[in-house]
């Protein structure tokens, strides 16, 4: 009689094999060790190759960065055109009158030119004597003044009276006229105060409603004389931000500039020599007396 018998499995195992000789065993780790040398070289030449292109990526990125300066500062301090448009709003002497509320007064399109400023004055004067800041007949008590938005002393002017300003004009007992001028554009290494006078402009210029609302951003942003200023790009932010309609093109454009170089060279001309130089109904205010005390009395003299 025949029978089949099965061998359990563990008698198939490989500790059944037959075993490696030493010089065997030495082999087969030593080609282990090889896979393994092999494998980390592959491993460390990835590496290298992944910090090399990181390297070159990171160094792109800097010139990227460099050129974007380099281009951005060849276009802020780029000549400036000598003629070019008002902002609707705005006028020749490069005001914008804020009256109550958020109402600015309305102006005829105008162009200005460098050539059409005066004479700078030999001396100057006692008292200077603006353009379009004399009082006028039937009309609210006319306060003007000029300003630049990097100036530290302007900031401190529109935090002491800023209020009491906004007061009277909702009363309707004055207006008042900014005309912001680029006289500190040599204290930021990008124009910054023409740029931002520009980009006030563009703002009253297609939503006159937010120009006091701009204007009041960009003095409490206003950053320290000696650096860039606010970026063309976070100006057109601030815009947006206050719900003033696009003026990209317009920052880009620089498209009142040249409005803003005839008004700051015709304050020049005329012995404006600081910022702010304020003036109620034609008269300038000394900067020493108490501003609100002078607008009572004109107020008062008009009855």
């Amino acid at each position: 009689m025949h029978f089949d018998v099965e061998y359990p499995e563990e008698l198939m195992s490989p500790a059944n094999e037959p075993r490696l000789s030493k010089a065997e065993k030495t082999a087969q780790a030593r080609e282990k060790a090889r896979a393994i040398r092999e494998e980390q070289l592959k491993k460390e030449k990835r590496n290298k190759l992944l910090v090399g292109w990181g390297i070159v990526a990171a160094v792109v990125v800097i010139i990227v960065i460099i050129a974007f300066a380099f281009f951005s500062a060849q276009n802020n301090n780029a000549p400036v055109a000598d003629q070019g448009p008002t902002p609707a709003n705005g006028n020749v002497h490069g005001g914008i009158t804020m009256l109550a509320n958020t109402e600015v007064v309305k102006s005829e399109p105008a162009t200005v030119n460098v050539a059409d400023v005066p004479a700078p004055l030999e001396t100057k004067p006692a008292t200077v004597t603006a353009p379009g800041a004399e009082a006028e007949a039937g009309k609210p008590v006319k306060v003007v003044a000029y300003i630049d938005f990097i100036c530290p002393v302007c900031k401190q002017f529109e935090t002491a009276y800023g209020e009491s300003l906004t007061n009277l004009r909702n009363e309707g007992k004055i207006s008042v006229e900014y005309r912001a001028l680029g006289f500190l554009d040599r204290q930021s290494t990008t124009n910054y105060s023409s740029r931002a006078a520009n980009a006030a402009a563009c703002v009253v210029n297609s939503s006159p409603e937010k120009y006091a609302e701009f204007f009041n951003l960009l003095f409490e942003r206003q950053p320290a004389e000696g650096g860039a200023g606010i970026s063309d790009n976070d100006l057109k932010k601030m815009a947006t931000e206050i719900g003033a309609a696009n003026i990209d093109s317009c920052i880009d454009s620089k498209q009142f500039r040249p409005w803003v170089k005839v008004a700051t060279q015709e304050a020049a001309a005329i012995g404006v020599t600081g910022t702010p130089t304020v003036f109620i109904d034609g008269k300038q205010w000394d900067g020493k007396s108490d501003l609100n005390a002078e607008i009572q009395t004109a107020i008062t003299a008009k009855g």
